[in-house]
Formats: structure tokens, sequence, C-alpha cells
């Protein structure tokens, strides 16, 4: 099928925007007013990384945020950017010795993220509208 005008392309980023912005989003949800907090910073602490309880936030928000920054197109290749480093760590670190099936969905937004930062939102997005392209 012929798409001269890119319109395809700019429809399958929309979908994957939408559905990969909700997902991560429904994901960040349970940790930001879940009460997972607690747990995640647990996790980090264990982790040995520097400012549990900042960096158990800054994934959560990443997660929460940004998912509905990449739903709407608005600041997607940064939100996307937190996102990526975010299932970085999830994918190396936290599951590193875990089988596929466990990582597996940290790999899959993981490499969702990485698409979007070298794409951005596409022209369906509200960055695109506020920057007057079409």
């Amino acid at each position: 099928m012929k798409d001269s005008s890119g319109t395809l392309l700019h429809l399958g980023l929309l979908w994957l925007r939408i559905l990969m912005g909700a997902g991560i989003a429904y994901h960040g949800y349970g940790k930001v007013f879940g009460g997972h907090i607690t747990m995640l910073t647990e996790g980090v602490t264990k982790m040995g990384l520097p400012f549990p309880e900042i960096m158990a936030w800054a994934a959560a928000l990443s997660e929460f945020l940004g998912g509905i920054c990449i739903a709407l197109g608005l600041f997607t290749r940064p939100a996307a950017f937190f996102i990526f480093i975010t299932m970085s760590v999830a994918a190396f670190v936290v599951h590193k010795a875990d089988p596929l099936n466990i990582k597996e969905l940290a790999l899959a937004y993981w490499t969702m993220a990485g698409l979007l930062i070298l794409t951005g939102g596409g022209k369906f997005s509200i960055e695109a509208i506020l920057q007057g392209k079409k």
C-alpha cells in the first residue's frame, strides 16, 4: 500500500503512543496512588542506589506522568527518555537474573520508549499541533 504522505506512519505512532502511554501510566498509577511506593522504595534501597525515596518517586512519576504525556503526544521525547531509563533499570538491573517471561513487559516498554525517543510523537500529537506541523 502506497502512503506518500506518511499518514499510516503517523497513525501507527498515534496507536503506539495511546496504548503504550495508557499502559505505562496505569503501571505507574499503582505506585503513585495505590500505596506501592513503599515497596518500590524498599526495592531501590536493596539495589543500593543513592537517594532511594527520590529514585522511587522519580521512577513512579516517570511511568505515570510520562505515560500520560506520551498518550497525549506532549513532551513525547523527554517522557520517553525517562521511561527508557526507568525500564532499563527494571529490565537490566531489577530483573537481570529473571527469565524472559518475567522481564518481557519492561523490555517491551523499553523498546517502545526507545522508538519514541527516535521518532517523536508524530503529526497526530499535541506537540505537533502546538508547533503548527501538519
